[in-house]
């Protein structure tokens, strides 16, 4: 979601073809990307993707969304019909290929029924260019109603969920989670490291520097999520465990998030191919169940929801 603002194109492709030689073969972008740019940056996110995959396509699983206003017009937006065919059509194009293996609806649109957006992905599926299909920023009933439209009115599943999850956002264990098990819903949530906060890097004394909590649009809103008090002081006891344990705090926050047995996998991202390192490398760590039980603790109120700050 950095490519094409945070990160040039070459960058980009640095860190695309570091990530395909640590073992990654699941690339998740949306229309909307660059994150953080103006109307006219987006999709060139896709853009990049796209010329980098050409000759590799069947290597990787591709994912993308639609929902979040991609040009003026109000059918330039939203999870309607006229919309979902216009950005399908728009992302394959972008992405140089004939399909979208998970195609997701980047945000709920209560301007739209349900089962108005439910037909349009259902038709998709059907004429064989998407895959499967998913969601993102739902809140757990908005999900469910979506599932249960599906089952009554016989259309495509959606079988996947991408919503934001990581040691300092833990809301989505009480409801979401729960269902997603019972149900078989794939779960990849975004932010394990909390938009580069679980890193360490950053001092709350101190103004954010230039990257992701500064970046265009987008960097108040990360700044509202996690730039408080109440965070880095959690982050500095997050990262005493991590120093104990011997192992970087990324690794344990990814590791943390992948420990979850309804988590399908943890969106990792980067702004550089070295920054990709301790990322991956989680994917071989396992948690001490002792360190599991104290990093549960430490965050604990993060699970229950927004506390006083």
């Amino acid at each position: 979601m950095t490519f094409g603002l945070q990160c040039d194109e070459p960058t980009s492709r640095a860190i695309l073809d570091r990530a395909a030689e640590g073992g990654i073969d699941f690339l998740d972008s949306s229309d909307a990307y660059p994150l953080g740019g103006e109307l006219s940056t987006r999709g060139v996110t896709e853009e990049i993707l796209g010329r980098w995959l050409q000759g590799k396509r069947d290597r990787f699983i591709v994912a993308t969304k639609c929902f979040i206003p991609t040009g003026p017009a109000p059918f330039d937006r939203g999870n309607s019909r006229k919309h979902i065919m216009s950005a399908i059509e728009a992302s394959l194009r972008r992405l140089q290929t004939d399909y979208i293996d998970l195609y997701q609806l980047h945000g709920y649109d209560p301007a739209t029924p349900i089962d108005e957006t439910l037909g349009a992905l259902d038709d998709l599926v059907h004429q064989g260019k998407v895959r499967y299909i998913g969601c993102s920023n739902f809140l757990t009933y908005q999900l469910v109603r979506a599932i249960g439209r599906t089952e009554t009115l016989r259309l495509a599943r959606m079988d996947c969920v991408q919503p934001r999850y990581n040691l300092l956002f833990r809301q989505i264990e009480r409801e979401m989670l729960p269902f997603c098990g019972e149900e078989g819903v794939g779960v990849i949530p975004y932010n394990p490291i909390a938009g580069g906060l679980l890193s360490g890097k950053y001092s709350g004394s101190a103004p954010p520097p230039a990257g992701r909590f500064t970046l265009g649009n987008a960097g108040g809103m990360y700044q509202d999520r996690y730039w408080h008090d109440r965070e880095f002081g959690t982050v500095d006891e997050l990262h005493k465990l991590a120093d104990e344990a011997g192992v970087s705090l990324v690794t344990l926050a990814v590791a943390w998030v992948a420990a979850n047995p309804v988590v399908t996998a943890p969106i990792i991202g980067a702004s550089s191919p070295e920054q990709l390192a301790p990322s991956l490398a989680a994917a071989e760590y396992q948690i001490d169940p002792e360190l599991k039980s104290r990093l549960d603790e430490s965050t604990q109120e993060y699970r229950l929801g927004d506390a006083p700050r």
